[in-house]
């Protein structure tokens, strides 16, 4: 598999995208998603309304003067949410998005860790999104493996922007899709039988 032809999205913080700015405009160049993921790390449910709108216009902002690029992919940092952060995501125009593998990759405990972790998730299946950091120490030597097995398992590997509903959905409790006409099938199918 040649890595540079997979395209994925990358969340960044405002800091991360002051610091590496030639790496934001490259990362659009290659064709990858960018997504935010707040100016500064906050647990956006414990911060005020104007923080959390702040925390979001900011990166936004920064983006969109160095690239043209408008994100509309938002992840929460610590995967913290509630209603008030979806509804502010939602208002300021953002997808909020939730993963479903973590690799763990943050832990550092090396590059088969996250291989095994990813590879033989109890939650690795068609729609999942997997979670990697960057930063992380042995992530980028792991990459490579790893996305060959996935591939080898039968997953294309997309973007987050490809693989969710962008109209005519709800989320559930655990910050998943559900496509508004699944839910009244199931209602129909319920009253029929």
């Amino acid at each position: 598999m040649e890595s540079l032809s997979v395209k994925v999205t990358f969340f960044m913080t405002g800091g991360w995208v002051d610091d590496n700015p030639d790496c934001v405009k490259e990362l659009v160049k290659r064709g990858h998603d960018l997504g935010n993921h707040s100016e500064h790390h906050y647990d956006m449910t414990t911060i005020s309304q104007v923080q959390k709108d702040s925390e979001l216009q900011s990166v936004h902002d920064k983006v969109k003067k160095l690239t043209g690029y408008e994100m509309y992919l938002f992840r929460p940092p610590y995967g913290a949410y509630d209603n008030d952060v979806i509804k502010t995501a939602y208002a300021l125009h953002y997808y909020p998005i939730q993963w479903s593998v973590d690799s763990l990759d943050w832990k550092n405990y090396g590059v088969d860790s996250i291989i095994t972790t990813v590879c033989n998730h109890k939650a690795l299946a068609p729609g999942a999104i997997i979670l990697c950091h960057n930063g992380a120490k042995y992530t980028a030597d792991a990459l490579d493996t790893m996305l060959t097995n996935l591939e080898e398992q039968g997953y294309t590997i997309v973007p987050i922007s490809k693989l969710i509903m962008k109209k005519n959905y709800h989320m559930d409790a655990t910050g998943k899709q559900i496509a508004d006409d699944a839910e009244k099938q199931k209602t129909t199918e319920a009253v029929i039988h």
